[in-house]
């Protein structure tokens, strides 16, 4: 835990209620971002555009759907990597010029965001917002007159990170993946439409069909003319983030044909192989170290039991006002069952361990339920690194494991034992999923990034 979800984007082309489905799939995708949402909807003849700080399910009311009309929408969930937590930052973006309209919705980050801001400033444009989204925006309109899709190509020719776009005009839905595939994104079928969305679970939301993912590199443009398809020359090495496996998709998710919550039962399978440890019980911390859990079970035969309960109605720990207090809301987010722990040596798995805070607490939450003992298994490797390609991570300092060995980190949380998955071990788990499978990220592990 300590890892901030990145961002979720939704398109739909081609359905009548195109932003009542948009929300449906954005309600999937909250897990992604809970700091604002917004959706924008064409009628053919202009965009209109709906967006506020908050969870879908208290941006959107009745009204607001009576206004969105239309049968092309894009749609995004946000939790802030670049730029602010404010509501000029919210997503998605809309830039109306003589030449027609775009909206766009934008999951990633930028890492030549200043040079590129610099450059337009220079150029006299001006911004609203702190956010690269708007700076993607700007630059597909700068070169509009010439064509959608030369823009979009002069476009993707500058910008450099990581990036899945969903992009309307007035008539027109189009999703562009980054040339690393760092940032998952797939396309399914809905009713007569399409539906572009950053995991499948949101298809799934919408009764709709899943088609394949969005390839790295790959622009999809769809019209009334149907769905076209244009590939980036440059080779590159797929390299999707790890982590959308570890921790931040849901389990119900397939990205790039492994299923997410496949891989969680073989990382903690692989966890189990590498550390075993004698004990009674295996629990997860809810919800990505539950697979985990359920894989490390299996394979040792220690019984899996619930453990511990999640607070799903609890706000974000960010906002706390003090250090102390953001530390503290781990009591109040999570807790133990005691039935379940008491007397008991106890093997908890989690997704990772960034700041140790969360780890310590929750080691302290297992003891006071009555654990007597308390073994600690991550079912990633240590987070050494800040990442800087979507994903919001403390600087290096911050980070426990950069300055930190396994046994140090142990006696920190106040565990009585402590190891994580080898690097080895959770590629091998990626594999096992899907054979075909191609590279990750994992630069937050390595220190090697695929981009800058």
């Amino acid at each position: 835990m300590g890892l901030h979800d990145e961002c979720g984007v939704v398109g739909i082309f081609g359905c009548e209620n195109a932003a009542s489905l948009t929300y449906f799939a954005l309600v999937s995708l909250q897990h992604r971002g809970q700091e604002s949402a917004g959706i924008a909807v064409s009628d053919g003849e202009k965009i209109l555009l709906h967006k506020d700080m908050g969870l879908v399910g208290d941006i959107f009311a009745q009204d607001h759907f009576e206004q969105l009309q239309g049968n092309i929408s894009v749609g995004h969930v946000r939790y802030a990597t670049a730029g602010g937590r404010t509501i000029d930052n919210a997503q998605p973006f809309l830039n109306t010029f003589k030449l027609g309209s775009i909206a766009l919705a934008h999951n990633g980050q930028l890492v030549n965001y200043e040079p590129l801001r610099e450059m337009l400033e220079d150029s006299g444009y001006t911004f609203s917002s702190t956010s690269d989204t708007e700076v993607i925006l700007k630059l597909i309109a700068r070169t509009y007159k010439k064509g959608l899709e030369k823009s979009l190509f002069n476009t993707l020719q500058l910008i450099k990170g990581s990036y899945a776009l969903c992009i309307i005009t007035e008539n027109s839905l189009i999703g562009v993946r980054d040339p690393n595939g760092i940032r998952p994104l797939c396309l399914g079928k809905v009713g007569d439409g399409y539906i572009l969305a950053s995991e499948s679970c949101a298809i799934d939301a919408v009764n709709g069909e899943f088609i394949r993912d969005v390839e790295p590199g790959e622009t999809v443009i769809i019209t009334k003319d149907g769905l076209e398809s244009y590939k980036n020359d440059e080779k590159m090495q797929k390299q999707t983030c790890v982590f959308e496996y570890v921790y931040f998709a849901r389990p119900d998710s397939v990205i790039d044909g492994i299923s997410v919550q496949e891989v969680r039962y073989k990382m903690g399978s692989v966890l189990a192989k590498e550390s075993a440890v004698d004990a009674d019980v295996v629990i997860g911390v809810p919800d990505s170290g539950i697979g985990a859990a359920i894989g490390y079970s299996k394979q040792t035969g220690i019984p899996y039991v619930t453990g511990i309960v999640k607070n799903k109605y609890i706000g974000r720990t960010f906002i706390a006002p003090t250090q102390k207090e953001r530390e503290n809301m781990v009591f109040v987010k999570l807790n133990a069952i005691r039935s379940d722990l008491n007397g008991k040596r106890v093997v908890v798995i989690d997704d990772s361990i960034v700041r140790g805070t969360t780890s310590r607490r929750l080691v302290q939450i297992l003891r006071r339920a009555g654990a007597k003992e308390v073994h600690f298994r991550v079912s990633s490797p240590p987070v050494k690194f800040p990442c800087h390609l979507g994903i919001d991570t403390p600087s290096k300092g911050e980070l426990i494991s950069s300055e930190h060995d396994v046994s140090e980190i142990c006696k920190e949380i106040g565990a009585d034992s402590l190891a994580f998955i080898s690097l080895e071990g959770m590629i091998k788990a990626l594999r096992e999923c899907n054979f075909h499978s191609d590279g990750f990220c994992k630069g937050c592990f390595t220190g090697e990034y695929p981009v800058g």
